[in-house]
């Protein structure tokens, strides 16, 4: 017997679809997030961790806004009805969640990074320091080596 299989996929009578169509509404991963802001889509990201955190690197482009201080700071720093994408650590990390339902509980379209920094910095793409922005090579069991896009 297949364990995955074990318990059936959903038909779309099931839910899958709306499974799916809601998973893409609440999530987006570092490759599309890097695009739209290669495209300046205007979408503003929000690293929410630590201030140690921070300075260990972040999306160049990012607010530092530590989850304990989005209540108080997001309506001064980030204009109403601005498209949101938060981030933290990682996917052992549930960081990015605590920080997406508060900047939806505020009312803001919210979307978590997927993966989180770790993955952002695995994917190889540009990590910023107080010392500059610098590139990693991209790590071949999280992208691919021979260019900026899975295909996916």
């Amino acid at each position: 017997m297949s364990e995955t299989l074990a318990t059936p996929p959903p038909t779309r009578d099931a839910g899958a679809v709306e499974h799916f169509r809601r998973r893409l509404a609440f999530e987006t991963d570092p490759a599309d997030l890097h695009a739209d802001l290669e495209a300046g889509t205007g979408v503003v990201v929000v690293d929410t961790r630590s201030d140690a955190a921070w300075a260990q690197g972040r999306i160049p482009q990012a607010l530092h806004m530590p989850t304990v201080r989005i209540r108080e700071e997001a309506a001064n720093l980030i204009a109403p009805g601005t498209s949101v994408v938060v981030y933290c650590w990682s996917p052992g990390c549930n960081g990015g969640s605590k920080a997406a339902l508060a900047f939806a509980e505020l009312g803001y379209p919210v979307r978590e990074m997927i993966g989180g920094f770790e993955y952002w910095a695995r994917e190889g793409y540009p990590v910023a320091t107080d010392s500059g922005v610098s590139r990693r090579a991209a790590d071949p069991l999280t992208a691919p080596t021979a260019g900026p896009s899975c295909g996916c």
